[in-house]
């Protein structure tokens, strides 16, 4: 088969998306009755003609291919995306729309990697997600609505508005001091949290670093799984300036569950004991028992 005409398997393979929708390379392979490898070199091709799209999304190791007109069939796949990119896709699907900044930097960092499903806009020099199905324009909508909402409200007959008003007076008499020291709390973790995620964030884009997932994130460390050099690894960052043996042997456990290689990252140099026991196992072979 791969002796045929160029364009008569470009044009089979075109036909086979059409029919299947969003496809990896391997059952259209076997579909055109070529090697995954010509199918790969043509749809190449093909992308290039930009007769068909490539997802950026990954199943396995493949991203999909599809026609123009096919981004809804990708929501088929949306199984497929890692827990924390899922648990965006699910909350931006559930809100159409979503403001950056209100959104926590797991999220943040997941809406940025599941581009077949999350639309990025401006409004007033703020970045909103909008989801792939929805329109910008109906956010337009949305907001009109809410104004007029507002407006009706505003326009309400003044005796009306009084009982809201007596409510809300009562409300801030009642309200718990601990309480509201406790939010203040609360939120000024959250701030320092989100600002430690950025430098790690920064840091990483420096050094041409990818993000791949986000394990776990909380005070005191942030994992990550990366790619580097086009090698995944597991990255665990710590939120303090000095990092122990402990820690050390928690960053290695939590690689091992991976079987990945490990970066460890903090905010200051390890204590110097750590650094000498690097110095010294770097020269060590092996270990022995005598017996």
């Amino acid at each position: 088969m791969e002796n045929k005409n160029p364009q008569e398997i470009k044009s089979k393979i075109i036909e086979t998306i059409k029919n299947s929708g969003p496809s990896l390379p391997i059952p259209v392979a076997r579909e055109v009755e070529i090697t995954t490898l010509f199918v790969s070199a043509f749809l190449s091709e093909l992308i290039a003609e930009k007769v068909i799209k490539i997802s950026n999304m990954k199943v396995g190791n493949s991203p999909l291919y599809f026609l123009p007109g096919q981004e809804p069939l990708l929501e088929n796949f949306s199984d497929h995306l890692r827990s924390k990119e899922k648990e965006a896709f699910n909350l931006l699907k559930e809100n159409n729309f979503l403001k950056d900044v209100d959104q926590e930097p797991a999220i943040r960092v997941a809406l940025r990697s599941i581009r077949d499903f999350a639309i990025p806009f401006k409004k007033e020099n703020e970045i909103y997600w909008r989801y792939f199905k929805i329109s910008e324009q109906d956010f337009k909508s949305k907001e009109k609505e809410e104004e007029l909402g507002i407006f009706e409200k505003e326009n309400e007959p003044e005796k009306n508005l009084e009982k809201p008003k007596i409510e809300l007076k009562k409300e801030k008499i009642k309200r718990d001091p601990k309480k509201v020291k406790k939010n203040l709390k609360t939120q000024n973790s959250q701030k320092k949290n989100e600002k430690f995620f950025n430098r790690v964030k920064e840091f990483l884009m420096e050094k041409n670093i990818e993000i791949l997932d986000i394990e776990s994130f909380n005070k005191n460390d942030l994992v990550l799984r990366i790619k580097s050099n086009e090698k995944e690894k597991i990255l665990v960052a710590f939120n303090k300036k000095r990092i122990s043996e402990a820690d050390i042997l928690k960053a290695a456990k939590k690689a091992s569950e991976y079987e990945l290689e490990y970066i460890i990252l903090s905010l200051g140099e390890p204590l110097k004991k750590l650094i000498n026991l690097w110095d010294a196992l770097k020269g060590l072979s092996e270990i022995e028992t005598l017996k």
